[in-house]
């Protein structure tokens, strides 16, 4: 089983976006994916359909109350994809655990203890814009790290700071722990401006950058208020191509073996009372 976390403490650049559809993806070509909500926004959990106010079991619950991975998992609407929700009361985790013994290993070792980990191909953490206990459980508990980045200056400040986290987790906590690549997200190759900043991306990240790009995308954007992910969504759309890229590229980044279901499940058909999407669409 391989554990992705998708990590960036600066908001907005795209992480639970690449999470959910990295995980739709990875879903649509057979590989069975559980997605952990650790963001107090609860966005994913969201993006799959779920209600954070009406959940009772979450993230909260194996972090606080040590509730066992199993209880937590709930299906999607696509096929071999689950996920794990949030719900707001995960922004109080961080005080609580202050002051406990070995709180950064906590998800790693629910993870060792699930039962069902056989039945998953690829576990992805949603991480949340900070680099506290919820951050550094995912990091503890990966094999390998995605970093979404959108393509301007401002998104390159923090990450020494984030790179730096990701050394120490390495030397103290997690030696396995890899850097997969940095994915540029809400791309416009038409402005100067992103070209000039790929090119800095490049010069700091040399061959962690990913050849795949996630172009502007409004139906990325309409998504989530459908409670769906692009595949469901828009599987026309420039953004299902560019996250079937992504995923594609992922899976001989991390050396991800044949799904065990060589059957590829189809997108599910719209679903009744589903209002119809805008006819535009943002793309590069």
């Amino acid at each position: 089983m391989k554990r992705i976390a998708v990590i960036n403490q600066k908001g907005g650049v795209g992480k639970t976006t690449t999470t959910t559809n990295l995980g739709a993806g990875l879903a649509m070509k057979g590989y069975r994916v559980l997605l952990l909500d650790m963001d107090p926004q609860a966005n994913l959990t969201v993006h799959v359909d779920k209600r954070p106010d009406l959940e009772s079991n979450t993230l909260t619950s194996l972090l606080l109350e040590d509730a066992p991975l199993q209880d937590l998992v709930q299906p999607t609407t696509l096929p071999n994809l689950a996920v794990v929700p949030a719900d707001t009361s995960l922004a109080g985790v961080e005080q609580v655990l202050a002051n406990r013994i070995g709180r950064e290993t906590i998800l790693r070792e629910a993870l060792e203890a699930f039962p069902g980990a056989k039945d998953f191909d690829f576990v992805l953490f949603d991480c949340p814009p900070s680099l506290g206990v919820l951050s550094a459980n995912a990091l503890v508990a990966a094999d390998h790290v995605v970093i979404p980045m959108q393509a301007e200056y401002l998104s390159l400040q923090g990450m020494a700071k984030l790179m730096e986290v990701i050394q120490l987790v390495q030397k103290r906590l997690n030696p396995q722990l890899k850097v997969a690549c940095v994915l540029p997200c809400m791309l416009d190759a038409r402005t100067n401006l992103s070209t000039e900043v790929l090119r800095e991306i490049e010069a700091h990240f040399g061959n962690l950058l990913a050849k795949s790009r996630i172009r502007n995308n409004v139906k990325l954007a309409e998504a989530p208020s459908f409670g769906r992910t692009i595949f469901e969504h828009a599987p026309d759309s420039n953004g299902a191509r560019d996250y079937e890229a992504f995923a594609t590229e992922l899976l001989a980044m991390v050396g991800a073996p044949a799904p065990k279901s060589a059957a590829t499940p189809s997108a599910p058909t719209a679903r009744e009372g589903d209002a119809p999407p805008p006819a535009a669409e943002a793309s590069a």
